[in-house]
């Protein structure tokens, strides 16, 4: 096919546009990120190859639009409280409770390792506004007083993401608004808080 002749062909749109990346989904959960193919996906979506590149130029291109698919609006409460804006940002729609096939999650990690392209995008397209929303969270805390002024942000804003992945990947549990409650109660409120002026100890009369 000439590129003139695959210009004039229609690009794939609409249902049939979810339905390949619905499938695609499909496959990286079934075989991972590095053993998906276009023709694995093409198979799947009884499309052919040359339909999905007219769409997506490359594999990193065509996982991240579906990944990007079911990620929904990123959450950027402002609440007036800190733990409930951290609440509120971490189990609701686009948080940290939203389902996810755990394969679709490990492949996704093993791209970011194998595939530069894959987690350029990746990181830009996805975790880059879930971190902006995050740091806003926190910034507004310290404006407010909630948390202390001399916190590192970046080290203690993906903290509770951290955590939750820890619990689902490696201790094998399924997370829960009441298990995040908790991390945020009893680990990042704690670590944020600011500290209590010791009262000046009396000296002892010698």
């Amino acid at each position: 096919m000439t590129p003139l002749e695959s210009a004039a062909r229609p690009r794939v749109e609409g249902d049939r546009e979810q339905e390949i990346l619905l499938a695609t989904l499909e496959v990286l959960a079934d075989v991972g990120y590095d053993r998906l193919t276009m023709d694995a996906v093409a198979s799947r979506a009884k499309a052919s190859k040359a339909t999905l590149y007219r769409r997506w130029s490359s594999k990193a291109a065509l996982v991240i639009e579906a990944i990007m698919l079911h990620k929904g609006p990123v959450p950027t409460p402002d609440t007036g409280s800190f733990r409930q804006d951290l609440i509120e940002m971490s189990c609701g729609a686009g948080g940290l409770t939203e389902a996810k096939p755990l394969g679709v999650l490990a492949s996704i990690i093993t791209a970011l390792n194998l595939d530069p392209e894959f987690a350029e995008a990746y990181r830009r397209d996805f975790i880059g506004p879930k971190v902006a929303a995050s740091m806003a969270v926190y910034e507004r805390a310290r404006a407010r007083g909630e948390i202390r002024a001399d916190l590192d942000l970046d080290l203690i804003a993906p903290a509770l993401a951290a955590m939750v992945l820890h619990r689902v990947f490696l201790l094998g549990e399924e997370t829960s608004p009441e298990t995040i409650t908790a991390l945020i109660d009893q680990i990042i409120i704690p670590a944020c808080r600011p500290q209590a002026t010791a009262p000046h100890e009396e000296k002892e009369p010698s």
